[in-house]
């Protein structure tokens, strides 16, 4: 087995005192993807820098405080790339690549447009840049991306369908260019093969009663190329313990590094 844990932690050091890293060590993963960390090169502690065995490696955003992506592995990885080669988006901290033989495990956090039509703008920029990246991986490795994507794809990944449609993140040209990645690209949304349920979200909005209502989104995913989406044999959504604004997702494969 091959586990998998994706997981926005909206802060690093907020997640550690919610208990992330204390769960963390209880999961028996083999890499755990995280988002959004929020800190620089100098805040990691050795907690955060080696738990449990793992060594993490990390993309740090310019911007103090923000963004930041990283991944942590207990197996040595035959490389690590911090970057996908953007000169707009890699100063955000927004890609580290792990490879294990023919299999690529990455962290992505892709921007968010929620903030106004500037992000929404460069959200699309991103997407333009990244899907070319995602094709040529694809076509001599195995992959299986993580993170949050800040997009549902279909109706079945959100509580408020219909109200959602003129937001960032629910946009049809968002959707379709998931539809793209996976109808043409050879990628596999590996939760939804696994898990047909409605009302499995990954984020919900810290307004009103969305958590508790379980108003939510499904905008965190591992996306995977088909010969390593095709062992995917269980997966979870752990809602148990309330890191962030953010669930973690976790995916189990039948596959050996």
């Amino acid at each position: 087995m091959f586990r998998v844990i994706t997981a926005n932690l909206n802060g690093i050091r907020s997640a550690a005192k919610k208990g992330f890293f204390d769960w963390f060590g209880q999961q028996d993963a083999d890499v755990v993807c995280v988002q959004e960390i929020k800190c620089s090169q100098d805040d990691l502690t050795p907690e955060f820098l080696a738990p449990h065995g793992f060594q993490g490696y990390f993309q740090h955003a310019v911007k103090k405080g923000y963004s930041g992506a990283g991944l942590y592995t207990k197996h040595k990885p035959d490389e690590v790339i911090i970057g996908f080669g953007s000169e707009e988006f890699d100063p955000e901290g927004r890609y580290v690549e792990a490879r294990f033989g023919d299999l690529s495990v990455i962290s992505v956090y892709v921007p968010s447009g929620s903030s106004g039509e500037e992000r929404q703008q460069a959200k699309y920029r991103f997407m333009a840049e990244f899907m070319p990246h995602l094709e040529k991986l694809a076509a001599t490795r195995e992959v299986i991306l993580c993170g949050d994507v800040n997009i549902v794809h279909k109706e079945i990944d959100i509580k408020n369908w219909k109200s959602n449609q003129k937001n960032s993140g629910c946009l049809p040209e968002e959707r379709a260019w998931l539809t793209q990645l996976f109808d043409e690209k050879s990628y596999v949304d590996v939760f939804r093969t696994l898990d047909q349920r409605p009302e499995q979200y990954t984020w919900w909005s810290n307004r009103g009663q969305a958590y508790a209502k379980n108003v939510g989104w499904r905008i965190d995913y591992q996306i995977a190329t088909k010969g390593v989406a095709d062992t995917a044999t269980a997966t979870s959504v752990f809602r148990e313990i309330k890191f962030s604004d953010h669930a973690p997702l976790i995916i189990d494969y039948d596959w050996k590094v």
